[in-house]
């Protein structure tokens, strides 16, 4: 194995060591009662077909991949004080098991393992980081390698291995219902990724020489039916981003209930304006029925901007309704509805068995208006007009509920896509295991 290979396998030793050793030490008692270790194995089989791609395999229209990671994070608790202090830690490790024949594709398709010069899958490649924190009262104060969860800046978790980001984080839960969080992060590693230090990158203009993204903001339960948010996030030469959402459940029996909610972004360029010249805004809203085993939702979204709402590279900074598992539907001007169904199949004698099937279509997007990096344009020069998709997503995932098995999970997604002009036409399947062990 290669040097970082070994590195982290030896810093996962030491972090076991040091948990075990911790955990028999009865002196440190808030350090250690709040500790655990974890480890997630997962494995990953990624197929992806563009169907007006290449057409055969190994062409630049198709990739195919398998690979394992495991990851290991280790949370201490906080020493006892007014001030308690502690360290949060991880090493990840993926391996490659099959990408044959040059079915890898190129590294942007799937973003499941790193390639090298060639174009060819590496064989392994690891993650290392950890962050120091703090709290104080109600306030947990994170430095260091964070994963945050805000509707400006979330980290990613769809590929083998999770996004991560380098800076300062804090969390307050001071007032009953309020959770407020906080953020200024200097750089990011992405899901293929060793560099715990990597540039920018967003998802439809690439990379962007910004030397930090810093973000505020809070979510507010109201009580068991209605909750709201409300965030800001700058990308510092980029973008200043501004979030509303609220989310509702409303009992009618003990079977039934209606959900709802809307979410909002409005997006702006800042600074030096490094993806150019935009003030867009979109909206997505959603109205459904649970009732019983089943649950079935309307949504429609419409990005009223004449630029694409673009968002962090690989991350799910994107909380709109119809953003799923290959389309956004955030194309300038475009509009699209989508209706959802769900079935949790506990209800009928199987429990941790659940089933998603979901269709969205967009229409209208219009890129005449569109700044110089994000336009799209026709093989005559000409803006692309009028342009549509839809696509339909199956998902079926069972989680084994008792035994030495105990949350081993089995999961399957395909998606299909058929555009027009501007975006691809393709089949997808992910086949996706995965067996958590909590070791302390």
């Amino acid at each position: 194995m290669k040097r970082k290979t070994v590195l982290s396998l030896s810093i996962f030793s030491t972090l076991f060591g040091v948990a075990l050793a911790a955990q028999a030490d009865e002196q440190q008692e808030g350090f250690i009662e709040g500790s655990s270790l974890n480890i997630l194995n997962r494995n990953f089989y990624f197929n992806r077909d563009h169907r007006n791609g290449a057409v055969a395999p190994g062409g630049a229209g198709y990739s195919e991949v398998w690979a394992h990671g495991i990851i290991a994070k280790f949370e201490s608790g906080f020493t006892q004080g007014t001030v308690g202090v502690g360290v949060d830690a991880f090493a990840m490790l993926g391996i490659k098991l099959d990408t044959g024949g040059g079915r890898n594709g190129a590294r942007s398709s799937v973003d499941l393992l790193p390639v090298k010069s060639n174009g060819e899958a590496r064989d392994d490649y690891s993650k290392v980081g950890g962050a120091l924190k703090a709290r104080a009262f109600d306030t947990v104060i994170r430095v260091g390698d964070v994963f945050p969860t805000t509707p400006v800046v979330h980290f990613g978790d769809s590929r083998l291995m999770p996004e991560s980001f380098r800076g300062v984080t804090l969390v307050n839960s001071s007032f009953e219902g309020l959770t407020l969080q906080g953020g200024r992060l200097h750089s990011m590693s992405q899901p293929v990724s060793s560099n715990m230090r990597d540039d920018f990158v967003t998802f439809y203009a690439g990379s962007v020489d910004s030397p930090w993204v810093g973000y505020f903001g809070g979510d507010y339960t109201l009580n068991e039916s209605v909750s709201f948010s409300a965030y800001s996030g700058r990308l510092k030469d980029v973008w200043d981003q501004y979030y509303l959402g609220t989310s509702l459940r409303y009992p009618l029996s003990e079977t039934l209930a209606l959900i709802g909610g809307v979410n909002y972004y409005k997006a702006v360029d800042q600074g030096s304006r490094q993806l150019g010249e935009f003030n867009n805004n979109i909206w997505s809203g959603k109205i459904g029925i649970q009732f019983g085993a089943h649950a079935v939702a309307l949504t429609h979204q419409r990005n009223n901007g004449s630029d694409v709402f673009d968002y962090l590279r690989q991350s799910d900074s994107i909380y709109l309704d119809n953003s799923i598992q290959y389309s956004d539907f955030n194309s300038p001007k475009e509009k699209s509805w989508m209706v959802r169904y769900d079935l949790n199949m506990q209800s009928y004698g199987i429990p941790g068995l659940s089933f998603m099937t979901r269709y969205g279509r967009g229409s209208d997007a219009d890129y005449s208006n569109a700044n110089s990096v994000y336009m799209i344009r026709d093989a005559a020069g000409n803006p692309l007009t009028n342009q549509k998709r839809w696509e339909r997503d199956i998902e079926a995932k069972y989680v084994v509920q008792s035994g030495s098995m105990k949350d081993l999970s089995f999961r399957i997604r395909q998606a299909t896509t058929r555009a027009t002009q501007f975006e691809s036409d393709l089949d997808e399947v992910r086949l996706i295991v995965e067996y958590p062990l909590s070791v302390l």
